[in-house]
């Protein structure tokens, strides 16, 4: 616990303390996408796909985005970034991912509270919070950014090349993800392919916990537990039995 809560600290002074402003990044940058994107669909449209506020329609599919993202991100570069750290015994693979994904879900939560509790006190949305689906949708995003985030720890370190392919394949990833349009409106065959994607699962339980008239009957939980639960374990597998080769690298 200590060697975790020494990394989370570690992690905190680097990633946000040096920067001028510090967290404060971590809410405006939702922030603006935010509001770019309600600008712009507000020009064009008369009203979001759901409910009658433009903010609250991006702000719960953009968040748990987010969280899958940003847990992502920062678990996927855990040996790059701690190297040093885990050339020493007490410190392991396992120390660095738990950190790490403490830290961003935590942040991402309360960066999640900011936003929504900023969106229902500013603007009419008519919305009816269901926290318990709230709760796991974040829940989703967060264990399928730290399944991923750790299949691609092992694979970005091991092929260099996997990092820049996985940056390029995952450029569209916003669009396809039912943020910006919910799964119900795409047509088929596509809407099927799309089904596929777990973070759009994810968005849509979030989306029904704001909106008690929208059912996104096609999610599964357990197929989005199912894809962390397997990225999880394989990159787990794969971290422990090649760490020593992957610290040289």
């Amino acid at each position: 616990m200590r060697v975790v809560v020494a990394l989370m600290l570690r992690e905190m002074s680097t990633t946000h303390g040096r920067s001028p402003g510090g967290y404060i990044w971590a809410v405006l940058e939702p922030v603006g996408g935010i509001a770019l994107l309600s600008v712009i669909f507000a020009a064009g449209f008369r009203n979001p796909p759901i409910g009658i506020s433009f903010a609250m329609f991006f702000a719960t599919g953009l968040l748990p985005f987010t969280m899958y993202s940003d847990i992502h991100g920062k678990i996927s570069t855990c040996f790059m970034f701690s190297k040093q750290l885990l050339s020493y015994p007490p410190v392991t693979f396992v120390d660095a991912v738990i950190a790490r994904f403490l830290l961003n879900i935590v942040t991402q939560i309360l960066v999640g509270y900011i936003i929504f509790g900023g969106c229902l006190i500013l603007f009419n949305t008519r919305t009816n919070l269901d926290l318990v689906v709230i709760f796991q949708a974040y829940s989703l995003a967060a264990f399928l950014g730290l399944g991923i985030g750790t299949l691609n720890a092992y694979l970005f370190t091991r092929f260099n090349v996997m990092q820049r392919f996985w940056s390029i394949l995952m450029r569209p990833l916003v669009l396809v993800s039912g943020v910006l349009i919910p799964l119900e409106t795409i047509p088929q065959p596509y809407r099927d392919y799309l089904w596929y994607n777990p973070l759009i699962h994810a968005t849509g339980l979030m989306r029904s916990g704001f909106y008690s008239t929208y059912e996104a009957k096609y999610v599964s939980p357990m197929y989005v537990m199912g894809v962390s639960l397997v990225c999880l374990m394989l990159g787990l597998l794969l971290a422990s039995r090649y760490q020593n080769d992957l610290l040289t690298r």
